[in-house]
């Protein structure tokens, strides 16, 4: 303590002087000392210890067990959800458990200790539900790997949980459902309790209506089994609370941040889906020479950044809704979107504070925050259906949120068929008039789109290419459509009022990639879009030749419509082709004959030296585009090649390609 140790350095001097050892203000410090040490160890309090659950180093990641305990809830709804839905469906089933006179939280895995999952069968008629999305080729999301991991690994025993799964998928990818397949089978394995069986969303159908379904039935077998009875309460179950902020500091307001405050102005790496990079947009050029299409090729730099990808990776963007749309919403609801709101939980000990970040403005939260593109989901016209004044309106609302098949129908055929929005819903409902905080309180958020980054970081360390073309379509209610992201891409022009225009982005790595030895062959299938991933592959091939590498051949299938309309990249890829680093180029025009041609017509046509590539010199395919139609109809060429040329019958075909799927010699880069 330097004050004691002053003190004493005058003690000599004061000897001398034959004064009292100690003066009044030895004897006032000496006291006050100790009575600070005293008031020290008096006031330190052991930690209570919470019963039964061990505490945790860090509060940042709770067990799931603790929250339940001390929050007094006994349900709780993991869920690994990559575009929003598996979030948005946990998020519903969190909220229905109040009906049936229990409490439950939404919980996203990677924000928990799941090794602690076991002890939720020390909590009395506790219920984990998992909805699961699968992502890619048979992927856990990004929020779920670390779940999936362990679940991999562990050998706990989880006697006594009680648990269901509903899986998120789509039919047309390969691996459909994969991964609530696997936690479904999973956790039976591990010892855990299946009180209801797995449900399984198609999003190739009607994903709603399997999720509708499954839930109706899923409620019912909850109450019988925990000997619970509904409460009966059917009417809408508010969660956030509205707080209109008359007089606030706007540095305090939130405008389009994702998640710190002023994030877009002082931008610090790392940069992440929370934390995005806002990358100026250096080119924005048509791809298409005629047409009545737009297909662009995009460059955003990333200088200073830090940011690192590889060829394959995907770039994340976050879009804004047109302000148009956000206009016309304000305008139909008679409110000031300008308005400084914060919607609050009402749940105070939820962990989630706010639907979106608060406080913000309505226009903020339209603009940025929220999907009001995208068609309602049930649960939204049965919440918003109280405040329809026509009570046909209401009746038609509510019973399109059931599972009954005229409903269902009337929700296909309204909604789903008719691709309304919210906005179109309004227009088309007059009586319809919510609040709009209710309205903002159920709209899901709007989420990241991604994109196939179409260049080498080789090449181009400082930049990130995009190629995408313009979603937008005329609806059976003769309302044009626009894509979301499509269309704000196609608005990003290089300098805008003197302004540079920015991306929000960040890189979501990938498996599609290269193979580790440049000398293995490598075969790409990607016509339209599809080209994108392929675009960096032949960058990275014309690079490592470069630097007198052994590079094996690269053989491009690519189709369009018409050549002198949609064939994308031709210049470059016809010098690619002139200089060898395209050992041979396919390009299938489907339109430009009477017969058409698409590229599995092209991979039949060469199969003496496809099948040589393939299983003699082990060359690695690669597939990008569309899953619903164009994957499968190469797969199946592949199989056929594969049946006349290696004496195979079509299981053995269809297993010799799964099999080089297995080891990484197959991989696709498919959407729907």
């Amino acid at each position: 303590m330097p004050d004691v140790e002053a003190e004493s350095s005058t003690q000599p001097e004061a000897m001398e002087e034959e004064e009292p050892l100690f003066s009044n203000l030895d004897l006032f410090l000496f006291t006050l000392i100790a009575g600070l040490i005293i008031y020290w160890f008096m006031s330190r309090k052991k930690a209570e210890p919470i019963p039964e659950f061990k505490k945790l180093p860090t509060i940042s990641n709770p067990t799931v067990p603790f929250l339940l305990c001390n929050l007094g809830r006994n349900i709780v709804v993991f869920y690994g959800s990559q575009t929003g839905t598996g979030e948005e469906f946990a998020n519903r089933l969190s909220k229905d458990a109040q009906r049936y006179g229990m409490k439950g939280m939404a919980a996203d895995p990677e924000e928990y200790v799941m090794c602690e999952l076991s002890r939720l069968a020390e909590i009395d008629n506790s219920l984990a539900i998992f909805c699961m999305a699968t992502y890619g080729e048979g992927d856990p999301t990004d929020n779920a790997q670390d779940f999936y991991d362990w679940l991999q690994e562990s050998d706990l025993e989880l006697n006594g949980v009680n648990y269901t799964v509903f899986a998120l998928g789509n039919k047309t990818y390969e691996h459909y459902n994969a991964m609530g397949a696997y936690v479904d089978k999973r956790l039976e394995e591990l010892g855990a309790k299946r009180v209801f069986d797995l449900g399984m969303g198609d999003d190739d159908g009607n994903l709603e209506e399997d999720f509708v379904t499954w839930r109706e039935q899923f409620w019912p077998a909850m109450c019988e089994h925990f000997g619970v009875e509904a409460s009966g309460e059917d009417s809408s179950i508010r969660q956030y609370e509205l707080k209109e902020h008359n007089d606030i500091n706007m540095n305090k307001v939130y405008t389009g941040e994702l998640g710190r405050l002023k994030s877009f102005e002082t931008q610090k790496p790392p940069f992440d889906s929370k934390n995005p990079f806002l990358a100026p947009v250096i080119v924005n050029r048509k791809l298409n020479k005629a047409g009545n299409r737009h297909l662009m090729h995009l460059e955003v730099d990333i200088t200073g950044s830090k940011i690192r990808y590889e060829s394959g990776d995907h770039v994340a963007v976050y879009p804004t809704n047109d302000t148009a749309i956000v206009n016309k919403l304000g305008q139909i609801l008679g409110v000031d979107l300008d308005m400084v709101i914060s919607l609050n939980n009402l749940d105070e000990e939820s962990n989630k504070k706010h639907p979106f970040p608060c406080p913000t403005t309505y226009r903020t939260a339209l603009t940025h925050y929220l999907d009001i593109i995208h068609p309602p989901r049930t649960n939204v016209l049965y919440e918003l259906a109280q405040y329809a004044t026509d009570p046909k309106d209401q009746e038609n609302m509510r019973k399109m949120a059931s599972s009954a098949p005229e409903g269902k129908a009337l929700y296909q055929s309204f909604v789903l068929e008719d691709n309304r929005n919210i906005l179109a819903i309004l227009e088309d409902l007059p009586s319809l008039r919510p609040p709009i905080d209710h309205l903002c309180e159920l709209m899901p958020r709007l989420q990241a789109r991604y994109y196939s980054i179409a260049s080498s970081s080789k090449v181009h360390p400082n930049s990130i290419h995009i190629c995408a073309v313009l979603v937008e379509y005329t609806t059976k209610t003769g309302r044009l459509t626009k894509g979301v992201a499509t269309t704000w891409l196609k608005n990003k022009l290089v300098a805008d009022n003197g302004h540079k225009s920015t991306v929000p982005m960040y890189i979501r790595k990938s498996q599609f990639r290269l193979p580790f030895k440049a000398s293995n062959p490598v075969i790409m299938v990607g016509p339209g879009t599809g080209i994108a991933p392929f675009m960096g592959f032949i960058q990275e091939r014309g690079w490592l030749k470069e630097q007198g590498k052994e590079v094996g051949e690269t053989v491009l299938y690519f189709g369009c419509r018409h050549k002198n309309e949609d064939y994308l990249y031709q210049e470059e890829l016809e010098e690619a082709e002139k200089t060898g680093v395209i050992t041979k180029l396919n390009v299938a025009f489907s339109r430009d004959q009477e017969q058409k041609v698409y590229v599995q017509h092209l991979l039949r046509t060469n199969k003496e030296d496809l099948w040589r590539q393939i299983h003699t010199d082990n060359a690695h395919i690669y597939i990008c585009g569309d899953a619903r139609n164009m994957a499968r109809d190469v797969q199946t060429a592949f199989y056929e090649i594969a049946e006349e040329l290696g004496g195979m019958t079509r299981t053995q075909a269809t297993d010799y390609i799964k099999k080089l799927m297995t080891k990484g010699r197959y991989s696709q880069d498919v959407w729907s």
